[in-house]
């Protein structure tokens, strides 16, 4: 039997790793009714455990943890991203900053995937492969409902053979990383169409996720088959927030963005920047050994406040973002999903 009665939380809030999920966020959309996601990516696992206790001293809610399983790890990644780095470095020293060196990890994907089991949460959600049927096996043991990510519904056939409780459907229109299995650096779908054709595919619940900044964009969501609908974007600049103030700004004061792998090896959208523009067409799939080319200067261009070195990961609605406290956007998207 489902732990989430999504019937009761249709909204939800979106796993935004990096710094942007933090405890005070989750607590606050919980109060409201809206279902929440710690991100357990880029952190370590003593954090995740502390993060999980923390929220639940904070609500009796259910909630939910994100995961990054680990990608391919190809011969060719580590060489494509050392000639990435020969090719950014003259801009990284412009900016004073060493860049870091390419690597393999996993993210302590064995050590998150065992606290999780322990602790138990409502709902494990993975991105950006697929956890193996064991991990699947043992969450599902554990009384947690194991979601996975998917960009595409050639996809969905291989989730239902994994025997996962549910599916993250993330159409283009969503900021951050791709997050299904198959980075193919090829335009996909909207998020609108892409439920409707995962939903013509399974009976599985879907989440849809992908440019969603109001109740109305909800309301279109759920009537196209959606079981429930997940915002992240539009909770970027809530005070409770752990967004960069660099990205904060960014998000009404730029209006393109791009879907690239210049900041990670890894598809994902961001506001256009000249990082964007000049260095994105050379940018390899490799994941994560980009990820730790650049991180230092990121870092760097998030303290420094340099918007041109951050990657200011946006969905295509970002124009449209509130600054309100977590819990008055809960209620408002509430109210504004009821009046469709």
């Amino acid at each position: 039997m489902s732990r989430v009665d999504w019937s009761a939380h249709p909204l939800v809030l979106a796993p935004m790793a990096g710094d942007p999920s933090t405890v005070a966020l989750a607590a606050a959309v919980a109060g409201e009714g809206m279902f929440p996601f710690l991100a357990g990516a880029y952190v370590t696992v003593e954090r995740l455990r502390a993060d999980i206790v923390a929220l639940r001293a904070s609500t009796s809610a259910p909630f939910g943890v994100n995961l990054f399983a680990p990608s391919p790890n190809l011969p060719s990644m580590l060489d494509d991203a050392r000639t990435y780095a020969a090719l950014l470095d003259p801009w990284a020293q412009a900016a004073g900053v060493a860049l870091g060196e390419p690597r393999y990890d996993d993210d302590g994907f064995d050590t998150k995937v065992a606290a999780l089991v322990e602790l138990a949460p409502a709902v494990v959600s993975f991105s950006f492969a697929w956890p193996p049927a064991e991990t699947v096996a043992a969450l599902r043991s554990a009384g947690c409902e194991v979601w996975v990510t998917i960009n595409d519904p050639a996809e969905v056939a291989w989730a239902v053979e994994l025997g996962v409780d549910g599916l993250v459907a993330q159409g283009w229109e969503a900021g951050g990383h791709r997050g299904g299995p198959q980075d193919t650096g090829e335009d996909q779908l909207p998020v609108r169409k892409l439920v409707m054709a995962v939903r013509s595919l399974t009976r599985l619940p879907v989440m849809a996720a992908g440019g969603v900044m109001t109740g109305g964009d909800a309301h279109a969501l759920l009537s196209a088959g959606a079981t429930a609908v997940a915002f992240g974007t539009a909770f970027l600049a809530c005070p409770e927030a752990g967004t960069a103030d660099v990205h904060r700004h960014s998000l009404t004061h730029r209006e393109a963005t791009t879907v690239t792998r210049a900041f990670t090896g890894r598809s994902a959208r961001a506001l256009v920047t000249t990082w964007t523009q000049r260095f994105g067409p050379a940018s390899p799939a490799a994941y994560p050994h980009v990820h730790h080319v650049t991180a230092p200067l990121r870092a760097h261009g998030k303290a420094t406040g340099e918007a041109e070195l951050v990657h200011l990961w946006a969905g295509t609605g970002h124009a449209q973002v509130r600054e309100l406290p977590a819990a008055e956007l809960a209620r408002l998207l509430t109210a504004e999903l009821k009046t469709g």
